[in-house]
């Protein structure tokens, strides 16, 4: 990998890895909010499993933005990604005329996870 190369893929680890923990530290600021969604979605024990899974999700973002345990922060981040994206924003089963937040929530988690599978591939390949 050339410097150049580098240089973009150490930024773009950057905003990916602080993207995910700046936006799931979000749900701390209204941690009822965020137990209610994952009560109405179905979630098993969500008084513990929802702050458990948004703070996993702090700690992978950082993970990957500093590149520490990177194997363990990127498949942190692709485990929560897919578990979430597709049982929490499942806009295919919302009512006709509902759903679109959990559709636009759908797509950007879809977004996140491939950025995640990249750097996934790459902390395999290169510790």
């Amino acid at each position: 990998m050339s410097d150049d190369d580098s240089a973009l893929s150490g930024l773009g680890r950057i905003a990916l890895g602080l993207g995910l923990a700046l936006q799931a530290s979000e749900d701390f600021r209204d941690m009822e909010d965020t137990v209610e969604y994952a009560e109405s979605a179905g979630v098993p024990m969500p008084e513990t499993l929802a702050p458990l899974a948004s703070a996993t999700m702090v700690v992978a973002g950082l993970g990957i933005a500093l590149w520490r345990l990177p194997r363990l922060a990127t498949a942190a981040a692709a485990g929560f990604l897919a578990v979430v994206t597709t049982t929490m924003h499942d806009f295919w089963n919302a009512e006709e005329g509902e759903g679109s937040g959990d559709r636009l929530a759908f797509f950007g988690n879809l977004a996140m996870f491939g950025g995640v599978l990249v750097f996934l591939k790459e902390a395999w390949r290169r510790d």
